[in-house]
């Protein structure tokens, strides 16, 4: 089948272009800057841009579309109005014609009406996608994991290394359910073989649930430092997160800020069982995220 994945250069583009190829696809590569990806054809695909949407569709001649495309912060002229919801209503536009099978990547939490522009964006374009016409499928995601990863591997890394403390948001107990890069692949790449799971959403969440303290203390015990949690009260965030948007770059922005006391869980059975997922748990890929083993 000839697949056309946009954000193909990204975290999860590069191990959904791998699981393709693996799989027998004629994959089409599509980014930005259209680097270059070991087995796939690469096409410039800005999606904030029409026209560049319908040369990497005229392209590629795709039978199904991967959307991948996302960010986690706004940066200049890229917001999440424009990437994400533009940007999959530009894509849908320039391949509607053609009739893919399409897989779209939503968030888990996603929904319209919420004070982060995130989950909002998500929606909105989770929309789009079920008024087209297409055969599609959204996948709504957890905290994702894996080698490379910015939350585990960055945020929560620094998180814990760089002060003699360890600040835990309010009670700390706002639930998560991470869910490994590998089984988020597999999820939309066996997509593409199950007819059952056109017109669907799936949760893709892992086997193990954990609270925001759970997660700080597990980095801990990973990288081997001893160090206090302190609560810090909500109140005080709600006051030192908007200053924090006065820097250059900050620790955490306000969308992050709203999605962190949402928390990030959901039944992973329904696509588990669906698509065979392996269910590998953070706790196995921890130690080589961090870079200790």
């Amino acid at each position: 089948m000839r697949v056309l994945v946009s954000g193909a250069t990204g975290f999860v583009g590069k191990r959904v272009v791998q699981d393709l190829l693996s799989a027998g696809h004629a994959v089409f590569a599509g980014s930005r800057e259209e680097k270059p990806v070991p087995g796939a054809t690469a096409l410039k695909l800005d999606v904030t841009n029409p026209s560049s949407c319908v040369s990497a569709v005229q392209a590629a001649q795709p039978e199904a579309v991967v959307h991948l495309v996302g960010i986690i912060r706004e940066k200049g002229t890229q917001t999440f109005e424009r990437v994400q919801h533009g940007g999959t209503q530009n894509l849908l536009e320039a391949a509607s014609s053609l009739r893919p099978r399409w897989l779209q990547m939503s968030a888990l939490g996603a929904r319209e009406g919420t004070s982060s522009g995130y989950f909002t964006s998500k929606a909105q374009a989770e929309r789009r996608v079920k008024t087209s016409s297409l055969d599609y499928t959204i996948f709504q995601p957890s905290l994702i994991f894996g080698e490379g990863d910015d939350f585990f591997g960055k945020v929560l890394k620094n998180l814990v290394s760089v002060a003699p403390i360890v600040p835990v948001i309010g009670h700390g107990l706002f639930p998560f359910r991470p869910v490994w890069v590998g089984d988020v692949s597999k999820a939309f790449v066996t997509a593409l073989e199950v007819p059952q799971s056109v017109g669907k959403t799936y949760l893709l969440t892992g086997p193990k649930e954990y609270t925001f303290k759970q997660l700080l203390s597990l980095e801990l015990e990973t990288l081997n430092k001893r160090k206090p949690l302190v609560h810090v009260p909500l109140w005080a965030m709600n006051l030192v997160v908007p200053l924090m948007q006065l820097l250059p770059n900050p620790p955490i922005t306000k969308d992050q800020y709203a999605m962190l006391l949402d928390g990030n869980t959901g039944d992973p059975a329904p696509a588990r069982d669906t698509f065979g997922l392996h269910m590998e748990p953070l706790e196995n890929w921890l130690p080589r995220i961090l870079g200790v083993k």
